[in-house]
């Protein structure tokens, strides 16, 4: 059993013992059944209203060389940190960019600024009970860099998997270690329809690998460096969790989900802070801080 309550007492210090061991935390009933239905009435909001011009229609996939085309050609990805913007599963447009099928089935996610801009993730991103979780795991300055809505449904056209991955990859600091996931499933998360694998213990290697802004004049926006090692299967468990639980995650440590092949969805509410006290945020991350949306203190 990996679930581990925020008041422990741990070596590391910003960390219950159990996250410092694992590089992840499972915190069940964190939330209630409806706050999270308040999140999901949310997003059906905004896409109820969703308009997006042919030329903003991003494919987003996980695998790199679809992600280096798809992400790294658009400016809508590169630009989306302090805005609400819409991603979609491979194979949902045709070559006219008109929907294959139902828009709302079409999304994989939705990003990166929800936490600033939609009032209800607002709120729950900076509740009560998420700073005095962040209080416990030692977070002096904390600041929300991104947040995301991620969909993991199956329609017979998507067989989505998410490959292994450390976050840190993606969100590189100095010095490392300073970047925390939280992961909100609002419905139940099950191997079925693709709940997260850790890999225990995996946060403590560094990493071998960064997405970074390509030099200008490349043809593309980012670019991978260093090599992705290969993981060994056997290592990952299945981390399920209920809908209201939490997953901390360090940003060092490797993790995946599955295809959902359950016929249901597993839709997540996910959002990543940094200590900013002592920590300096790459500049060559894709995702950067505007004047117009500074990363906000998450204890506001």
């Amino acid at each position: 059993n990996r679930e581990s309550h925020p008041g422990e007492e741990g070596s590391h210090p910003m960390s219950p013992f159990q996250f410092h061991e694992d590089g992840f935390l499972v915190l069940e009933c964190f939330f209630s059944p409806e706050e999270c239905d308040s999140m999901r009435s949310s997003i059906q909001r905004i896409l109820d209203v969703m308009e997006v011009p042919p030329h903003c229609r991003t494919e987003f996939s996980t695998k790199e060389e679809e992600q280096l085309q798809a992400q790294g050609s658009s400016d809508y990805f590169l630009t989306s940190g302090d805005k609400i913007r819409f991603f979609f599963e491979k194979g949902v447009l045709d070559e006219r960019g008109n929907f294959l099928i139902a828009k709302e089935k079409s999304v994989s996610k939705i990003g990166h600024a929800l936490h600033a801009h939609d009032p209800v993730f607002k709120q729950i991103t900076h509740s009560s009970k998420v700073q005095e979780l962040g209080r416990k795991l030692g977070l002096e300055r904390p600041v929300v860099v991104q947040s995301m809505y991620i969909f993991k449904t199956l329609t017979p056209l998507l067989f989505i998997t998410v490959t292994p991955h450390q976050d840190a990859t993606f969100l590189h600091t100095e010095p490392l270690g300073r970047v925390l996931g939280f992961w909100i499933a609002l419905e139940d998360a099950t191997q079925e329809n693709g709940c997260l694998w850790f890999i225990p213990g995996s946060h403590t290697s560094g990493i071998t690998r960064r997405m970074v802004r390509a030099a200008q004049g490349a043809s593309t926006c980012v670019e991978f460096v260093g090599s992705e090692p290969t993981y060994d299967d056997s290592k990952f468990i299945p981390v399920p969790i209920s809908k209201g639980g939490l997953i901390v995650i360090h940003g060092e440590v490797v993790h995946k989900s599955e295809m959902n092949s359950s016929g249901f969805s597993r839709h997540v509410y996910t959002f990543h802070v940094m200590e900013a006290k002592g920590t300096s945020w790459s500049k060559e991350n894709w995702l950067q801080p505007t004047p117009e949306l500074p990363f906000p203190l998450l204890y506001a």
